[in-house]
């Protein structure tokens, strides 16, 4: 498997597929927590941002913000690697990881959802979505990883 080389544009195509797969599944969260409990998506912003258990909702928030602020660090790294070592299957791992840790804040709202009754919930899986859109494949990372730059 080292030895071979991989088409950057049959990467760039396949880390669309799998980008697009993990942006519907974000949604699917929203619709499973509808027919767990349709109740929380009335929208009912009379009680307080923190909700009834506000040390448990507020340490998952600080959880997820570093989950969110981790996820592009991570991906910044495995694009440096992959680039450096012109190894382009770090850049698809680079955006399914970056994609899989803000997929880990809107389940976290979900568990909230179900759980805590939390009606903010979908704070956390808007943040999720917001993500894994900003972790869209790019090209760019494709081709630099694929062809070493040349200098004069």
């Amino acid at each position: 498997m080292g030895s071979e080389k991989i088409n950057p544009e049959q990467a760039f195509m396949s880390m669309m597929v799998v980008w697009f797969a993990l942006v519907v599944s974000q949604g699917l969260f929203l619709v499973l927590a509808f027919f767990i409990k349709p109740e929380l998506l009335r929208f009912d912003f009379s009680q307080p941002l923190l909700g009834g258990d506000a040390v448990v909702i507020g340490a998952l928030a600080v959880v997820s913000l570093s989950i969110f602020a981790a996820s592009f660090v991570m991906r910044k790294r495995f694009i440096t690697q992959a680039i450096d070592g012109q190894r382009v299957e770090l850049v698809q791992t680079a955006m399914i990881v970056g994609c899989s840790m803000c997929e880990a804040v809107s389940i976290i709202g979900l568990f909230l959802a179900v759980a805590n009754d939390y009606p903010y919930f979908f704070i956390f899986s808007g943040l999720g979505i917001v993500g894994t859109a900003l972790h869209f494949p790019k090209r760019n990372d494709v081709q630099a990883a694929t062809f070493k730059a040349f200098e004069p």
